[in-house]
């Protein structure tokens, strides 16, 4: 029989998880299983009439020209994206990480853009592309930067990734400054007294021991490439055209002025399988490279 100090034992233990419990089984496991149904159906999201339709959603992705073209914008932003985040965050984590006057101004200047909301970052950079950039071009007699920035597809591309990490290298420089400052100054001291300086000291000494903050950057960063929206949203629209719409713009379009909520949320699931499998891969690879002292 249990004795009734494991019962006690066990009814704290129940206590402590439970209300974690139910607001993870409510607000998680019970809209991701019932998407995983709404995925199988054919259903405008407003009926009560759910046809069962099977794999014929996830069938029809294979032919969904638009949807392939979203699925290869976002795998080309989000490249982009995750590395250009990265480095520049990097770089300045490398650049703040000292102890002069003015040093914190100059971090809280950098993180600044993490304040505000990411539609909000969207409609000021879209008034300042269309707007703003022509004047700035017309007053210092710079041609080049007098040019349709949102409304030529080559372009829009690199304006939208340009935005997303100028507001996104902030977040991830404090991460980077913080794994930076977790390395023991006194390694530091004895690499330098045993000749290594420079580039040798960064590559075997400081980048290994930063592998866990990497890993930890870059998971956040594919995460929030691959669920790109407002940004996107807010500048373009996906446009002009399809030319930059992403897969969860193109799930919003689907699902919500389509009216094909069943098939919208097949992609999401497609969705939310590419971002587990990349993100696994990549915390199974860096993972192996960490460095424990």
């Amino acid at each position: 029989m249990i004795s009734n100090r494991k019962l006690k034992t066990g009814a704290i233990f129940l206590s402590f998880i439970l209300p974690a419990l139910i607001l993870y089984t409510v607000f998680f496991l019970i809209p991701l299983s019932s998407g995983l149904l709404y995925s199988l159906t054919k259903w405008n999201g407003i009926s009560s009439i759910k046809k069962y339709v099977g794999l014929n959603n996830f069938k029809e992705l294979l032919g969904d020209k638009r949807f392939l073209n979203s699925l290869s914008f976002t795998f080309k932003y989000a490249i982009l994206n995750v590395i250009s985040i990265n480095i520049l965050a990097f770089l300045l984590a490398l650049m703040l990480d000292r102890q002069i006057r003015g040093i914190g101004l100059l971090r809280s200047i950098f993180f600044l853009p993490n304040v505000i909301s990411m539609i909000i970052v969207g409609f000021i950079w879209q008034f300042f592309f269309t707007n703003v950039i022509g004047e700035i071009a017309n007053w210092t007699g710079l041609t080049f930067l007098n040019q349709s920035w949102l409304g030529n597809p080559g372009i829009a591309f690199y304006s939208v990734t340009l935005v997303s990490v100028w507001r996104g290298a902030g977040y991830m420089m404090i991460i980077y400054l913080a794994g930076l400052q977790t390395i023991n100054s006194e390694l530091i001291d004895a690499s330098r007294i045993d000749g290594a300086s420079g580039w040798k000291l960064f590559a075997y000494i400081i980048l290994p021991l930063m592998i866990p903050s990497i890993n930890i950057c870059l998971f956040m960063t594919i995460a929030n490439s691959f669920k790109m929206f407002d940004l996107v949203f807010a500048m373009t629209h996906g446009g002009p055209g399809y030319a930059t719409e992403v897969i969860s713009l193109n799930i919003y379009n689907e699902a919500f002025l389509s009216d094909r909520y069943g098939y919208g949320t097949a992609k999401a699931v497609v969705l939310m399988l590419m971002i587990l499998i990349i993100t696994y891969i990549q915390l199974k690879v860096l993972k192996k490279k960490e460095v424990v002292l």
